[in-house]
């Protein structure tokens, strides 16, 4: 048996109850595995950190990642589709940024994670 098995078969009913109650509903749980997706690509996080810091434009993106428009535009749908970009017009130019603070709290609390 491996070492960080249990080495005997039993449940903890309370413990299992208490958890349960406070578990987030299948959808909800699911668009969570959806953020960490699009967090698991390193050219999409990249996006994202750049974005943390000031808001872009598609040009300054791929020049930031070495990457064409095009497949900076593709990157940026799915990131947007995932509600961690949004972008703003501003006459013939789309400005993007992180969708909220909850997006710039998760990129800090995984790059000190990612650091230690």
């Amino acid at each position: 048996m491996a070492h960080d098995e249990c080495e005997v078969l039993g449940l903890h009913p309370e413990a299992v109850e208490r958890v349960g109650s406070k578990m987030p509903d299948d959808e909800t749980i699911g668009r969570l595995a959806d953020i960490f997706k699009a967090l698991a690509d390193p050219t999409r996080a990249r996006i994202l950190y750049a974005l943390s810091l000031e808001e872009l434009c598609v040009c300054d993106l791929a020049a930031l990642t070495g990457m064409s428009s095009s497949a900076v535009s593709h990157q940026l749908r799915l990131l947007r589709a995932g509600r961690l970009v949004r972008y703003r017009r501003e006459g013939k130019m789309a400005l993007y940024c992180l969708d909220d603070e909850h997006v710039r709290h998760l990129l800090q609390e995984g790059l000190c994670h990612a650091c230690e």
